[in-house]
């Protein structure tokens, strides 16, 4: 896979090292000369030049990326590189990187952005996923049909604990993805059965998120009555 990543930063090389040690092919674009760090990421390819003009992105053959990131500090840049990669070049798939929590409304399909990644949103959803049972936390947004990706843990009072994944009327435009039981990774089947303390993560639509938080944290009738 073809990935292209605006913003050569400290954000972009570690992208870029980690796709790179996963096989896959990464050029690095920053217009800013100190950023070109070549052999701090050796294996990537290197472009000086600006990711906000056609001819920039035409010099870095966007339209055989299968991905673009926008990785650079400012939120401005990084919608107009998601704007042109998606409407210009056609490319399948472009994460943009938030910096400010309230640009976050502006990271949507209208501004060809795929997936949105607010690094401040995302730290503040892992300290409440560390320190939450029974409350739906949103770890991603994805901007095509308005769907998240959202985690909660099973309480030991949960009226599912114990019950087959396939029993369970889960809400509509909701999917269990997986669940992490303790150091496993597990990808449901319908004879699993849901265990307390179960991480569970969904991809689910916004209007049904408090639908499904509900539905897993009813409590057993006894724990209710005790």
């Amino acid at each position: 896979m073809r990935v292209a990543i605006a913003g050569a930063g400290a954000v972009g090389r570690s992208i870029a090292g980690e796709l790179l040690e996963n096989g896959h092919e990464v050029l690095l674009v920053d217009k800013a000369p100190t950023a070109i760090s070549v052999e701090r990421v050796p294996q990537a390819e290197w472009l000086l030049a600006d990711a906000c003009e056609i001819t920039s992105l035409d010099e870095a053959a966007l339209q055989r990326c299968n991905v673009v990131i926008a990785a650079t500090g400012d939120d401005k840049v990084n919608l107009v590189v998601s704007l042109l990669a998606k409407t210009e070049y056609g490319v399948p798939r472009v994460v943009a990187r938030v910096n400010n929590p309230k640009n976050e409304w502006l990271f949507n399909e209208a501004w060809g952005v795929d997936v949105a990644v607010s690094t401040p949103r995302l730290m503040s959803a892992l300290v409440e996923e560390a320190v939450s049972v029974g409350d739906l936390v949103r770890l991603l947004r994805f901007s095509h049909g308005d769907a998240n990706l959202v985690e909660l843990t099973l309480p030991e009072e949960s009226a599912l604990a114990g019950t087959r994944v396939g029993d369970v009327s889960w809400p509509e435009d909701t999917s269990l993805v997986t669940i992490i039981r303790g150091t496993r990774v597990l990808t449901p089947s319908q004879e699993d059965s849901l265990e307390a303390g179960d991480e569970l993560l969904f991809v689910a639509a916004q209007a049904r998120e408090q639908q499904l938080e509900e539905l897993l944290s009813v409590r057993r009738e006894d724990d209710a009555e005790g």
